[in-house]
């Protein structure tokens, strides 16, 4: 009996069929590389752990010894390689020239912590006595401090020449003295007048009173990474009587010298 050999078309599997088959060989395959490549994390990873275990301690010791870099609150000039200043007067006697003086003697006056309030005092002889004060109390203060009584300076000066303060009609000594316009003129008139630039920070020393516009304060020793010095100041209630990095907060419209 024989049989006949019949023919059989091969068997065509389907468009889709075979696009299941080869997702399917690409999931394998992926699966595959990421195991191997777990694996090979792993015996890096160990390697690295041995290295390190197998290190020196003498180079241990040299690694601990590298400083952290430091980030300063404030730099002194001879940390920036700038000059500071002192004056060859001495007004008060005690031992410490104007400059250094006007400094202390305007961070005293904020470390009383005044509050900010713009008032009138009929009484005193128009200084402020219940503990308020405006940003002007600090440069009077400051010169107090070194020797001055910038009050009566000025009363005197604007006695003497009425036409040189052209904003005040009739002259008040409870107020007068503490306007920054008038401060401003009287400094024009009787101080060293300095640069407005900050291109040379050396050129702005401690003690030094910058007036901006409507506002006026006492230069630091403290300084910035640039060297511009911080300022001491009365600038609102806000933020309060503070030695702070804020020139650039204002527009700077004098720059003076205090030298008697």
């Amino acid at each position: 009996m024989s049989y006949e050999r019949r023919y059989r078309p091969p068997r065509r599997h389907s468009a889709a069929r075979r696009r299941r088959r080869r997702r399917r060989n690409y999931l394998l395959l992926l699966c595959l590389f990421l195991g191997a490549a777990v694996g090979l994390l792993s015996l890096l990873q160990r390697d690295v752990g041995e290295t390190e275990a197998e290190v020196a301690p003498e180079s241990q010791a040299e690694d601990s010894q590298i400083p952290a870099p430091v980030v300063k609150a404030y730099y002194t000039a001879a940390e920036l390689g700038l000059p500071t200043l002192t004056s060859a007067r001495d007004a008060d006697g005690d031992g410490i020239d104007d400059y250094t003086d006007i400094l202390l003697g305007a961070r005293a006056y904020i470390a009383t912590d005044p509050y900010y309030e713009s008032r009138y005092y009929e009484e005193n002889d128009g200084y402020p006595n219940d503990g308020c004060g405006v940003c002007t109390d600090v440069i009077w203060e400051a010169l107090q401090a070194a020797g001055y009584d910038l009050k009566s300076l000025m009363d005197a000066d604007i006695a003497a020449y009425p036409w040189a303060y052209p904003n005040i009609e009739d002259a008040d000594p409870n107020i007068d003295f503490r306007r920054v316009e008038n401060q401003l003129i009287f400094l024009r008139r009787h101080a060293q007048s300095l640069t407005l630039s900050f291109d040379d920070p050396s050129q702005w020393q401690p003690g030094d009173i910058v007036v901006f516009e409507e506002h006026i304060a006492i230069c630091s020793d403290r300084r910035n990474a640039a060297g511009v010095p911080f300022i001491i100041h009365h600038g609102n209630p806000i933020d309060g009587a503070v030695e702070a990095d804020q020139m650039w907060k204002y527009v700077v419209v004098g720059h003076f010298r205090w030298n008697g």
